[in-house]
């Protein structure tokens, strides 16, 4: 496999505050350097404030960077112009956490779906005739379990199960290459969170899809992900092999977050880990490495030097003077 994404030390500082009382640096996301293979799916996961939607939106250039570099099928799109992008915007694609938001209420689902097929035209330049585009669109609805009748109807008559059904087919309508699903069933029922999983699962298989999952539920990474990437406080703090991080973490945090997640066996307890105080603020992030104000391992050393991320030996990587492996 080839990376298909790459981001070298990207960074997103926003600017907050006021003249009268001063600004401030905001650090949502600060030096991540990750690769995205060509056909895994990267899952990225931490809790909500860490940056890693933020993470997600500036790898497709959404959200403009700050600092650093994205490079798409080995282009560098960092400060690309709206111009240069608009060819790659068909292969690189976004599902959006909130189903309803993402989903013009006043505009049939078809139009909403079909909308991409008409701003973009084939690689020859050649516009997409209606009878092509209703053609696409019987495509899009069966492969996202959609019926024919849906595309007549307006989004406020569908479950948020189905309206995500629909943002997928919107993403899926130009043939991508990455998608980039941020929070995409976080606010979802479980049954019907199963049921996109499963959907995000068979469409990567049967399309040869590359993922970036972006999560703070470990079950449901750990159904689809073949790769997971820990985020704290704006930094990845380790990543790998979903089986080997999330089934022996290497960095404190990813042990905790992992020993949160509920044990679905009877009768099977999991030593839960009590991470004492709260997310420091991205504003002013602790010295050293950012998480030993709350890491129960933390040492001298650990408030004075940031750990940088280090090879594991085993295919992942981890930012800790102190793995837990060691």
């Amino acid at each position: 496999m080839s990376a298909l994404l790459e981001t070298r030390t990207l960074s997103k500082h926003y600017r907050i505050g006021s003249a009268l009382r001063g600004y401030r640096t905001l650090r949502a996301v600060d030096g991540i350097s990750l690769q995205v293979e060509r056909g895994e799916v990267l899952g990225l996961v931490g809790e909500s404030g860490c940056g890693k939607s933020t993470l997600g939106r500036c790898m497709l250039r959404l959200t403009e960077i700050t600092a650093g570099e994205i490079l798409f099928d080995g282009r560098d799109i960092s400060r690309a112009s709206d111009k240069r992008l608009r060819p790659l915007r068909p292969r690189m694609q976004m599902v959006f956490q909130d189903s309803y938001a993402s989903l013009n209420p006043r505009r049939r689902v078809g139009d909403l779906i079909a909308e991409p097929l008409r701003i973009h035209t084939h690689a020859d330049g050649a516009r997409r005739g209606e009878a092509e585009i209703a053609e696409r669109l019987g495509e899009l609805s069966h492969l996202v379990g959609l019926p024919q009748s849906a595309l007549q109807r307006y989004p406020h008559e569908f479950s948020g199960g189905q309206r995500q059904r629909i943002n997928i087919a919107r993403a899926l309508a130009l043939s991508p290459d990455l998608v980039v699903a941020d929070e995409p069933v976080s606010a979802l029922d479980v049954s019907i969170q199963a049921q996109i999983v499963n959907l995000f699962m068979d469409l990567q298989e049967s399309l040869g899809l590359t993922y970036v999952f972006v999560a703070h539920d470990l079950s449901v990474v750990r159904q689809i992900a073949t790769r997971v990437a820990v985020m704290y406080l704006g930094a990845v703090v380790e990543i790998g092999p979903a089986d080997t991080v999330l089934h022996s973490p290497a960095h404190p945090y990813t042990a905790a977050l992992i020993s949160a997640v509920p044990e679905p066996s009877v009768g099977v307890t999991t030593r839960r880990i009590t991470l004492s105080g709260d997310v420091p603020s991205p504003v002013s992030p602790p010295s050293g490495c950012r998480f030993h104000t709350r890491c129960p391992s933390a040492q001298a050393l650990c408030s004075m030097t940031a750990p940088a991320l280090q090879d594991m030996g085993d295919g992942r990587e981890a930012a800790c003077h102190f793995p837990l492996l060691t």
